[in-house]
């Protein structure tokens, strides 16, 4: 068998040399191989804003008043009445005489008005002998102290009862009288709105004290009495201290439904 020539085996490898070279793909021989990178392209994200959203406002529900602060702020007549009267400061006494207003109780129809007042508040009473005027006997439910007192008219005994100007005659011309006439200050002094039958001691222990610095013993009459001195401040155009109207403030704020007295 006839060996291949040595031409023949250097045309072979050659061949494959080539072969090989043509299937990796060279770059064209002017010049060495290049490697060309793609750059990788990192994206910084865009910077968005950061919204944060405020907590939404927690609302506190006023809480619903209590029954007594209902009270407090409740208005009853008299209490809208006292709101209208001008607080003042407290006049002098200079001038004062109780004879500018009455020298003795007015006297009409037949009867004076001490007796009339009695006829008025007592539960139980009897006229004397020979009177349709005079009250002789009568029961009191006195309403300063809440007791009972069984009255017997006498030198010794009338006192036990008396007639009180419930804004004091003092009072009242400290706090606007001085400018009333001489008729309207005697309307004053005779006045059953301004006039109770009540316990002689506890007449003189309030003596011309206003309801700043007195008020009944008998503390269920107290919002009657102080809407009472209101109804007379108004109807003779008297005014009150600050002091005074405070205290009628408290006193009308236990009772929301208390009424003015009518004349």
């Amino acid at each position: 068998m006839r060996s291949p020539s040595s031409a023949n085996v250097l045309v072979g490898a050659v061949g494959t040399v080539f072969i090989l070279w043509s299937f990796f793909g060279c770059s064209d021989s002017s010049g060495p191989e290049q490697s060309i990178e793609t750059p990788t392209t990192t994206q910084t994200p865009s910077a968005e804003p950061t919204v944060t959203e405020s907590p939404a406002p927690t609302l506190t529900p006023s809480p619903s008043p209590t029954e007594s602060e209902s009270q407090t702020t409740a208005s009853s007549p008299a209490l809208a009445a006292l709101e209208t009267l001008p607080i003042k400061g407290r006049a002098p006494k200079t001038g004062y005489d109780r004879d500018l207003f009455a020298s003795d109780w007015d006297y009409s129809f037949g009867c004076d008005t001490r007796n009339k007042i009695l006829r008025r508040d007592f539960v139980d009473f009897q006229f004397q002998a020979d009177s349709s005027c005079v009250i002789a006997t009568g029961v009191l439910q006195d309403p300063y102290t809440g007791q009972t007192i069984n009255f017997v008219r006498g030198v010794g005994t009338s006192n036990e009862v008396q007639i009180d100007h419930v804004v004091a005659v003092s009072d009242a011309w400290q706090k606007g009288a001085q400018q009333l006439s001489s008729d309207q200050r005697y309307a004053f002094y005779n006045d059953p709105l301004n006039l109770l039958a009540v316990s002689g001691s506890a007449n003189a222990q309030k003596s011309d004290s206003d309801a700043a610095s007195w008020l009944p013993a008998n503390t269920g009459f107290r919002c009657e009495f102080v809407a009472r001195q209101v109804a007379v401040k108004i109807s003779y155009n008297l005014w009150v201290t600050q002091a005074e109207y405070d205290a009628i403030s408290r006193v009308l704020q236990a009772c929301p439904d208390q009424p003015l007295p009518a004349g």
